[in-house]
């Protein structure tokens, strides 16, 4: 019989009830265009952005604090703005890595960021190792993540494990997809917010959001700061989480 997934309800959650929220930062070209600014200078002020989510997630006592920085369809953009936005990913890692670590924070890569460039992969991967031994809150940032993908991905190894006779097909429930996605070891997702108005999922988490609170602000995320973190984490604490009951 195939094993269910269960909603963590777990006690330890701070008072406004989030353990792991998710982020969908959009909205960095349009507050560019409304200051007559290049695409460039709205990505970096967006991770400027992260730097004060970042520190205030950790000030609002999540667990985890999931960000989506480029999605498998970002390929898809003028090369040069992929390239400023990979140099953008170093700096931040060469810039913030030391103040992760001491207050620390852990860090996670989901998605196959192993297609990045090598030299970035190994940064990246260095910056995991270093951190993966902190007690602290995780940050996990999705790059060239595709939540199709992902899924894909983990219904492969589950064939596989299958065909090998590991598992038996009429076994395969939830929890064994849960724990073949790139999130197994990360808290059950709660709150998921996209910024700069935009109601769509676009490809991110669309199996950990099944049970998730979804919010939507017009905020683009160069202005999103821990004061708006708050409001969403206000908005959440007010819901009513049902996951299906009464």
């Amino acid at each position: 019989m195939a094993t269910q997934a269960k909603p963590d309800l777990s006690s330890a959650a701070p008072p406004h009830g989030a353990r792991h929220v998710a982020i969908i930062m959009d909205g960095n070209g349009r507050w560019a265009k409304k200051r007559l600014l290049p695409r460039a200078a709205g990505h970096r002020a967006g991770v400027e952005a992260v730097r004060r989510v970042a520190r205030a997630a950790q000030d609002l006592g999540l667990e985890c604090l999931t960000l989506y920085a480029f999605s498998s369809e970002n390929w898809k953009r003028p090369a040069s703005e992929v390239a400023d936005l990979m140099g953008l990913l170093r700096r931040f890692i060469e810039a913030d890595l030391d103040e992760f670590h001491a207050n620390g924070v852990r860090l996670k890569v989901i998605g196959d960021y192993h297609a990045l460039e090598p030299s970035l992969v190994a940064m990246i991967e260095n910056a995991v190792a270093r951190t993966s031994g902190n007690s602290g809150p995780m940050i996990a940032i999705a790059l060239n993540y595709g939540a199709q993908d992902e899924m894909v991905r983990a219904v492969q190894r589950i064939a596989q494990r299958a065909a090998c006779g590991e598992i038996m097909p009429d076994t395969i429930g939830p929890a064994e997809i849960d724990a073949a996605l790139y999130t197994a070891d990360l808290p059950p997702l709660d709150l998921l917010i996209r910024t700069s108005g935009e109601q769509r999922l676009s490809n991110f988490m669309l199996w950990q959001a099944a049970y998730a609170e979804l919010y939507f602000t017009d905020i683009l995320w160069p202005d999103f700061d821990g004061r708006a973190l708050a409001a969403a984490l206000d908005a959440f604490r007010m819901r009513d989480r049902r996951f299906g009951g009464l």
